[in-house]
């Protein structure tokens, strides 16, 4: 990809551009100002002065899934601009991002087909970064519960698709011989979609960071610290939801809860090794107090005033800002896209306090670039 007397010449312009849609990022002075309005038509006005401009200009009516939409489209407009004017391996490294989102996409679809929703609203919920070709994406929530049926279910996910590889992995981990569709079928209706959705994104962060880590050098450094903090996220985040569920039995903390723990990470393997024995809040907890970072989060989200993955929005906020400080690397286009995630959650928030009238609760954001301590979120 580059060292630093050829990177600029093969990825110079498009970082360039990410370092220029830093500047973009909501403000201090704009939480402020959006804090204060007192009805989304406020709000809407508030934003025109920001870098979303006229995003909302055609909507009359508003609702905070609206400012959701229109901020994931101009999210998606300025990531596939990036995506266009990318070379190897940065365009593999873009892929990779959207792959999570893929993700997300098939397991919406296979939500709504068991409880039976109407398709195109499954198909309008996608994100439009996971999207596939529309023959693809109406063909999941529509497969027969017949083996025909769930061959072509495996031939549509699993083969075409760029996520098949890690659906494909996940079967032959869940089966000692998938060769025929009746054995793809019995696998898929024996584990819970939220086992299977887990099983796929420990496989996707395990790829990615091989990816990073080949890649070596900065991004190599950078995007890994990121991943590992994801994995270990993820490993907390299912054992603490496992809690009160059948995937907090003896047997199948053994058996499945032991192998949705993503083999990186500073947990990995010691801490993921006592994280199969916990079985309730006080353990997890106890068990975390040799990690002081994660057992300070916990803490906070079991005081209840955050959730746990607020929590760990605003701790790895912190670390994919700091991915803007160094240069001639890529982790700084994966920072770009979880920021604006983040940011976009930010509005949706803003806007149903707004809705709701919970202005007591409207400053329960994450400051994205703050220029102060922000001690409304410690």
């Amino acid at each position: 990809m580059g060292d630093m007397s050829s990177f600029n010449m093969q990825h110079g312009f498009v970082e360039a551009v990410v370092r220029g849609f830093r500047s973009s990022f909501l403000t201090d002075e704009s939480y402020n100002h959006l804090s204060q309005c007192d009805n989304l038509e406020d709000l809407k006005l508030n934003l025109q002065e920001t870098d979303y401009g006229q995003m909302l200009a055609n909507d009359s009516v508003l609702t905070p899934p609206i400012f959701e939409t229109r901020g994931v489209d101009k999210l998606v407009t300025e990531f596939l601009y990036l995506r266009s004017q990318s070379v190897e391996p940065l365009s593999t490294f873009l892929d990779f991002i959207t792959y999570e989102y893929m993700i997300e996409n098939v397991m919406l679809l296979l939500r709504g087909t068991l409880s039976g929703r109407n398709i195109n609203d499954l198909i309008r919920q996608c994100h439009p970064l996971g999207m596939f070709r529309e023959s693809t994406m109406k063909s999941i929530p529509t497969f027969e519960s017949s083996p025909r049926g769930y061959a072509e279910l495996y031939e549509t996910v699993l083969i075409d698709t760029p996520v098949g590889i890690y659906f494909q992995k996940y079967l032959e981990q869940s089966s000692s011989k998938v060769t025929v569709a009746s054995e793809v079928r019995n696998v898929l209706e024996e584990v819970q979609l939220e086992i299977l959705k887990s099983s796929l994104l420990k496989l996707y962060l395990e790829d990615f960071h091989d990816f990073c880590s080949n890649l070596g050098g900065e991004t190599a450094r950078v995007m890994c610290e990121l991943l590992r903090a994801r994995a270990d996220r993820n490993a907390i985040s299912i054992t603490l939801n496992s809690f009160g569920t059948p995937l907090n039995d003896n047997s199948m903390r053994e058996a499945y809860r032991r192998n949705l723990y993503p083999s990186i990470g500073e947990l990995y393997p010691e801490g993921t090794e006592l994280l199969v024995k916990v079985d309730e809040d006080a353990k997890l907890l106890q068990m975390l107090s040799t990690y002081p970072v994660y057992h300070s989060l916990l803490e906070k989200a079991l005081s209840e005033e955050y959730t746990l993955d607020d929590e760990f929005f605003k701790f790895e906020g912190k670390l994919l800002e700091l991915a803007f400080e160094s240069q001639m690397h890529f982790g700084v286009f994966y920072a770009y896209a979880k920021l604006k995630e983040q940011e976009i959650r930010n509005l949706v928030w803003i806007a149903e306090c707004i809705l709701q009238r919970r202005k007591d609760q409207i400053t329960k954001y994450v400051p994205i670039f703050s220029k102060t301590d922000s001690k409304k979120n410690q």
